[in-house]
């Protein structure tokens, strides 16, 4: 404890010690002693130093009747001799505890008022009363919060201590995040320690920036942040009003600001209405921390809180790795900040992780591949690429298109930014794809091989379980997937692209307006993006020519002729594989996709396993019967003639 602290508190006990002999003296006087006195009270000290009585009596404005309740109550608690006194001055052994009826009769400038529920010592929970018996005649008892502060014992209010946290300090910012920050401290700054207090909105995708920025406006102010999860607050209205009750009470005791955290777009629509309930009514400093705006009618300062620019996010690496560890990068670093947009806590993570892993080659890039996924794992189909070029079986043109693919996700920050071509238009800079052809074709195995040739993760999503039949909701949904995947510059994988940008109709209604703003919406995003977007379809031909412009590489995926097949049937089966007298050439003359071409090796190899074999002909042959089957075609003698 600091010699200052041990002043305060010293001070404190002396103050709160002539409050109980003063009220002491009180009850001895009505219990028929005269003569006893109380000692003067020692002189007040406002502003820090202030007693936490004195703080009490003037924070919830009580009048002298009222501080001496508190102190009565709280003597019974504090002062085994109080029992007594109170016992006495009642005419009863068997009454040892305060009433309001025995401070009504032995404490001066009594008033009645005080014991309304409306009036301080009630509706602050100052003191809990039990009215089963006669308010005047029930016993009173003190809050234990409000006795803990009386003595000088910091500890947070029960309710709270198991809803809130207390927000970190705030570590080194970039200068954007600092600049934000003071401007939020100075929106707040007029308010701490008073009713009504002023709100702030941190609006940004990053939970953790919005967290870094309102601890650093708090500790500019002067005062501790505690936060609140959106999902934490009471939807149950009584339950809410305790909560904002025990809270402003707090800050009171001791200012402070309550960060509460908002998934806007995650959350359902009961959840929405209590926070929103909770925020209009908080009469306290208030940080909103949401991706969302808060619609409400209390008046919120709005703060925008985008990512740091790529100077600063490089900024924030070097004060991450390190001068010798940015040395060693070797010209690396520019191409993170190029890819990955992290804010200094995902920098600060990834950082800390590569250097676990002995910064070997490739472990920072991976560490923030993993800063970047927690969200995207949430939103969609986390693909493992494990598939290289070697396994991927196309004809020269496809190959060399997604070979261009790669190059321009690879030098994209170099081309848009360091050559000058972002300055020219703001438009068209995302990497779009459309890849069109049958099921089992190899589109999802292209985009395998791009994800691992770029060692980027890619995730697939449904657009079928994306688009909903309530207005506005396709394109919430379609916004969380991209402000999630912008973080790492993620490969996406839109599968059934059909079901979206289908061929316009005549718009009739208001659904097909509508329909056409998501078509629009999701074009644009993928316009914007800054990884690679890749839409997949069965049927071209029912796509809107309209929207095939606006994608920069449509590539179609054929049907592999026999050569195609034979040399997917050649690469099929891993080298641990043990095969016997298989003949490509005559497995070729199965006209199936190399999907199936994969199930069908799959199937044969468990039979095979099965029979302690190696994979033979024969296992080939019931593995296609039941592919056809499953397929529903029939398997032709030319198809496996001469297998035998």
């Amino acid at each position: 404890m600091s010699v200052d602290a041990r002043a305060w508190t010293e001070a404190n006990q002396r103050h709160l010690a002539a409050a109980l002999a003063r009220v002491g003296a009180a009850l001895r006087r009505h219990a028929g002693d005269e003569s006893a006195s109380a000692p003067d009270a020692p002189p007040v000290e406002r502003g820090a130093g202030e007693p936490a009585l004195e703080r009490i009596a003037e924070g919830f404005s009580l009048s002298e009747f009222e501080r001496d309740v508190l102190v009565l109550c709280a003597g019974a608690e504090l002062d085994a001799g109080f029992a007594a006194l109170c016992a006495a001055a009642q005419g009863d052994p068997r009454r040892t505890a305060p009433t309001f009826g025995l401070a009504l009769a032995a404490l001066p400038g009594a008033h009645w008022s005080a014991l309304s529920p409306s009036a301080p010592l009630r509706h602050w929970e100052l003191v809990h009363v039990d009215p089963r018996d006669g308010v005047a005649a029930a016993a009173l008892r003190i809050d234990e919060r409000i006795l803990h502060f009386l003595t000088g014992v910091w500890c947070l209010d029960e309710r709270l201590e198991v809803l809130l946290e207390p927000l970190a300090p705030a570590a080194a910012l970039p200068p954007t995040h600092e600049r934000l920050a003071a401007r939020a401290a100075a929106a707040l700054a007029g308010s701490l320690g008073e009713q009504g207090g002023a709100a702030v909105q941190l609006c940004g995708d990053s939970p953790s920036a919005a967290r870094a920025v309102a601890a650093a406006a708090c500790a500019q102010l002067g005062v501790p942040g505690w936060t609140l999860r959106g999902a934490d607050v009471p939807r149950a209205a009584d339950a809410r009003r305790a909560l904002l009750l025990a809270w402003e009470r707090e800050t009171v005791l001791a200012p402070g600001v309550l960060v509460l955290e908002w998934e806007s777009a995650a959350d359902d629509p009961e959840t929405q209405r209590a926070v929103t309930a909770f925020a209009e009514r908080a009469a306290s400093p208030l940080v909103v921390a949401s991706r969302d705006p808060l619609r409400t009618q209390r008046v919120l300062v709005r703060v925008d809180l985008p990512r740091p620019p790529a100077a600063e996010q490089r900024l924030l690496w070097e004060r991450a790795l390190g001068a010798d560890a940015v040395a060693r990068a070797n010209g690396r670093l520019d191409r993170l900040v190029a890819h990955f947009d992290l804010d200094a806590h995902g920098i600060a993570a990834a950082a800390q992780s590569a250097r676990a892993e002995g910064g070997e080659d490739g472990a920072l890039w991976d560490a923030c591949r993993t800063q970047s996924r927690p969200r995207m794992d949430d939103l969609a189909q986390r693909i493992e690429a494990v598939a290289g070029w070697d396994d991927l079986v196309l004809p020269p043109a496809q190959m060399q298109v997604l070979r261009e693919m790669a190059a321009h996700v690879r030098h994209r920050a170099l081309v848009y930014e360091g050559w000058g071509f972002a300055g020219k238009s703001s438009r068209g800079l995302g990497i779009s794809a459309l890849f069109a052809g049958a099921s089992g074709t190899g589109k999802t195995m292209a985009a395998e091989v791009l994800a691992d040739e770029l060692r980027l993760d890619l995730y697939r999503i449904d657009l079928s379980s994306v688009v909903s039949k309530y207005i506005g909701e396709t394109e919430k949904n379609l916004r969380r997937i991209f402000d999630a995947a912008e973080q790492g510059g993620a490969v996406l994988l839109f599968d059934e692209a059909d079901a979206l940008f289908g061929k316009r109709s005549e718009v009739k209604d208001s659904h097909d307006r509508y329909a056409n703003i998501e078509v629009s919406y999701l074009l644009q995003r993928m316009e914007s993006y800054r990884g690679l977007a890749i839409l997949t379809t069965n049927q071209k031909s029912a796509l809107d020519t309209a929207f095939l412009r606006r994608i920069r590489f449509v590539l179609d995926f054929p049907f592999p002729d026999a050569a195609q097949r034979a040399e997917i049937w050649r690469r099929v089966f891993p080298g641990r594989t043990p095969t016997e007298g298989l003949d490509p050439a005559k497995l070729a003359r199965l006209n199936v996709a190399g999907g199936n071409i994969r199930n069908i090796a799959v199937l044969a190899a468990f039979l095979a396993a099965d029979a302690d074999e190696p994979v033979r002909m024969a296992h080939l042959l019931r593995a296609a019967r039941s592919e056809y089957a499953k397929l529903e075609k029939p398997l032709t003698d030319a198809e496996i003639g001469g297998w035998r």
